[in-house]
């Protein structure tokens, strides 16, 4: 899928569908995405499933998995008051996720990465910081 807004679509329409499958106590639309997430990373860092399905085009448009650490990094790279309070990943909503996407992106530009590559290093960032 070479097209933005046709894999925002298809990443939104799978998340719904994903919430509705979870067990009762688990529907939760930031649980679903992140499970999506990541296994959508993980397909990408699959080098026989890139080629097999042409997932190498949709590098673009990968979200980066959001959870605790991944949000305390975006928090702390876009400076104090400028992204909202994490809610956890069970209290996470489209709208939300969206503002942090969008920084995801602009960070990731910057740092000359695609953001589906952005958790790892946020991960080890949040696990080297003392206090982290």
């Amino acid at each position: 899928m070479s097209d933005r807004g046709a894999f925002r679509r298809s990443l939104e329409g799978a998340t719904q569908d994903l919430v509705s499958a979870l067990p009762a106590a688990a529907r939760s639309w930031g649980l679903a995405r992140k499970c999506l997430n990541v296994f959508l990373r993980d397909s990408f860092y699959n080098a026989r499933l890139v080629s097999e399905f042409g997932l190498g085009v949709a590098e673009p448009f990968f979200e980066v998995p959001l959870d605790r650490i991944v949000a305390k990094e975006l928090r702390r790279h876009a400076g104090r008051g400028l992204l909202p309070i994490w809610p956890g990943v069970r209290h996470l909503t489209a709208d939300m996720s969206e503002v942090y996407q969008a920084f995801a992106l602009e960070l990731s530009a910057s740092w000359g990465i695609a953001r589906v590559y952005l958790d790892t290093y946020l991960w080890v960032e949040g696990r080297e910081r003392p206090g982290a």
